[in-house]
Parts: structure tokens; sequence; C-alpha cells
């Protein structure tokens, strides 16, 4: 097992990030501890787009999204993801 360094304590949050500028933290934590971690709350970052779609398909994608109780872009998003997972 390797030894870590000790971490300091620090004044405020600037001090801190000056530090680890200038520090390895492989020094400070034992990574044969380390395990993965999830984060299932986390939000995809998202990117808004512009597509022309025909006014008759709007309309289908709304009443469809309107059956299913879902916003009509939430269900382009599940159709594209599910065509995209084909």
């Amino acid at each position: 097992m390797k030894t870590t360094k000790t971490i300091p304590t620090f004044k405020d949050a600037n001090e801190e990030r000056f530090f680890w500028e200038s520090h390895d933290a492989t020094e400070y934590f034992d990574m044969t501890k380390s395990r993965a971690a999830r984060f299932p709350n986390l939000k995809k970052t998202t990117r808004s787009i512009s597509i022309r779609l025909p006014v008759d398909m709007i309309d289908a994608l709304k009443v469809k999204a309107n059956s299913m109780d879902v916003p009509y872009q939430s269900l382009i998003k599940m159709m594209l993801n599910e065509g995209l997972r084909a």
C-alpha cells in the first residue's frame, strides 16, 4: 500500500484551487481504494437545434405525444434515440 501525503487545511476555495493546480492528487489519495461512481441525476448537456418539418408531421407528433402524455419534443428525442440504437 502506497503512503499518501496529508492534505493541508485551506483558508478558502482560492487557496485550495491554487494548491491543486500545482500538486498531483494521486500523491494525496490512495487510488487502490477508488471505485467507480454513478451520478444518475446528472442531466446531459443539451444543445438547441433548428429543424424544418412538414406541418402535418408536427401535428401528428403532437397528437401521438398527447396520447402518451409526454411533450412532443420529448417524443421526438425518444424516437431519435430509438433510431440511433437500431
